[in-house]
């Protein structure tokens, strides 16, 4: 077997082996693998140093190599299809309506549009396992859009992906608050029951792509968020 081919065989070994072991659980040291492999140190160092790379392993001079704690990263600007995926869940949609508007002052600005001007209304009920967890309200610039209403698609952030619009980054807001009378019968919910309300002004680049206004079941969504610091 070839040095390059020893080095693979060295590094999915020692990667099978810590499969699913703690952080912070040892790793084989390098005189281990000689040993087993019967091959020179600098091997070994060639397929340790490849995770160390990954984020599998993290070496400590003077102590040794160890097992990684997962990496984080912080998240992108995901749609409520792509956050159900991400957590292994099918999300289904229904369109309660598909319509345009005017703007009002509030959405005009936030959207960067004339005040009285229409603009796109997409209203959905989201679900998962055939339960209600969200109501959503889009709104969008017809003029980004031409078509959208004709041929709704089924994900709102691919169809702007397609156009070169995909949001690139996003100001949220979120508020704990009380459900309306029709949002609670939309929802399946008593009236006045907890939810979460979550403002999002999207962006692509510096365009204005889409504004929401999302409202979730207290007791059938948990947010969750990833952080990094910033320098």
């Amino acid at each position: 077997m070839s040095r390059s081919l020893k080095h693979v065989a060295i590094r999915e070994y020692v990667r099978n082996l810590v499969d699913g072991s703690a952080p912070g659980t040892a790793a084989p040291s390098e005189r281990d693998l000689v040993d087993r492999f019967g091959v020179a140190r600098m091997t070994v160092r060639q397929a340790l140093d490849a995770l160390v790379g990954e984020g599998v392993l993290e070496r400590f001079p003077g102590r040794g190599t160890f097992v990684a704690t997962p990496r984080r990263t912080a998240s992108g600007v995901t749609s409520f299809s792509e956050e159900m995926a991400r957590r292994g869940i099918v999300a289904e949609s229904r369109t309660l309506a598909a319509d345009q508007l005017p703007a009002g002052e509030n959405l005009a600005r936030a959207l960067q549009v004339q005040a009285g001007v229409p603009v796109v209304h997409w209203r959905r009920l989201r679900m998962t396992d055939g339960r209600p967890v969200c109501l959503s309200d889009a709104y969008l610039d017809r003029t980004r859009v031409p078509g959208l209403l004709e041929c709704l698609p089924t994900s709102l952030y691919d169809d702007l992906a397609a156009r070169g619009l995909r949001p690139s980054w996003a100001e949220d807001m979120l508020a704990a608050a009380t459900a309306t009378p029709e949002e609670a019968a939309l929802l399946e919910i008593p009236s006045g029951s907890a939810v979460l309300r979550h403002h999002r002004r999207a962006l692509a680049g510096d365009a204005v792509v889409e504004v929401s206004r999302t409202v979730y079941r207290g007791d059938a969504y948990t947010l969750s968020v990833q952080l990094c610091a910033t320098r």
